[in-house]
């Protein structure tokens, strides 16, 4: 029998910010905590830290590009407790400047995770979603940055109030077959796949929030959010923030009190909204 105990769960959490986001939740969520990551072993090592600082957040495999992955966690959760009560979808990657990979690659790999992968994640757990429900949805403020580099037609197809999720992923997939033959500046894209997977990730949590205020489970709340610079392997540390002072927007995020009318569908950045969809 399913457990009506509250569950909170965040994507890619054996180090980095989510690593920080679980510790934080494991001291403020009235409710279980999973710590989830592609690796078995890390993720138990992970758990293990956390043991030693006397807190005690649970472990799940996922690999958010795996749909097998995918489906044996909602499973579990369903018959575990039945639902879910916050998701902070932190999984994600980015190339270092200096790697040798083609622009092609770089742009299909990183939207392939970062903004597919995600989208999946959110396909799968949101009829999981119970009323009252919190998704964080990490993007980054490059994503503000790459829009401002594409062609003010570009910008319009993203930023269209009545775009909906089918028609952002067309536009994703124009850049990376775009990337793919070297015309994605012709077409209006800039030179930032990273930038663009993130774009990706906020304008899908803009498209959320408007699908999800029509759904009949009551004030569930759906923001993507920036940690900022942090000082992660992501960044090869070289950000200003640590992990916890990275972690805290998506905390605050994940905690929105009942019947929070705002940050709702908006793009957050040190407890500040950016911008609305």
């Amino acid at each position: 029998m399913a457990s009506n105990r509250k569950v909170s769960l965040v994507t890619g959490s054996n180090k980095g910010v989510g690593f920080a986001v679980v510790r934080a939740l494991c001291k403020s969520y009235e409710g279980d905590v999973f710590l989830t990551s592609r690796d078995v072993g890390r993720g138990q090592a992970a758990i293990a830290d956390l043991n030693k600082e006397g807190l005690q957040p649970k472990f799940h495999q996922l690999d958010i590009n795996d749909r097998s992955s995918l489906e044996r966690l909602k499973s579990f959760l369903q018959t575990t407790y039945g639902g879910l009560d916050v998701l902070v979808n932190n999984a994600g990657i980015a190339y270092k400047d200096d790697d040798p990979a083609p622009f092609s690659e770089r742009a299909e790999v990183t939207c392939k995770t970062n903004f597919w992968a995600t989208l999946d994640v959110c396909r799968v757990l949101f009829p999981l979603l119970r009323p009252h429900a919190r998704v964080v949805n990490v993007s980054s403020m490059s994503c503000q940055s790459a829009i401002t580099k594409c062609s003010p037609a570009v910008q319009g197809r993203f930023k269209d109030p009545c775009l909906m999720m089918d028609g952002l992923e067309k536009i994703m997939q124009e850049f990376v077959d775009a990337a793919k033959e070297s015309t994605h500046q012709d077409q209006g894209f800039p030179n930032m796949p990273y930038g663009m997977s993130k774009i990706g990730v906020t304008v899908m949590s803009f498209i959320q929030d408007r699908e999800i205020r029509k759904d009949s489970r009551e004030d569930i709340v759906i923001n993507a959010c920036s940690p900022g610079r942090v000082a992660t392997d992501m960044t090869s540390h070289k950000g200003t923030k640590t992990i916890d002072e990275g972690a805290d927007t998506l905390v605050y995020l994940a905690l929105l009190p009942l019947n929070t009318t705002s940050p709702r569908g908006s793009l957050v950045a040190d407890r500040t909204i950016q911008n609305s969809g």
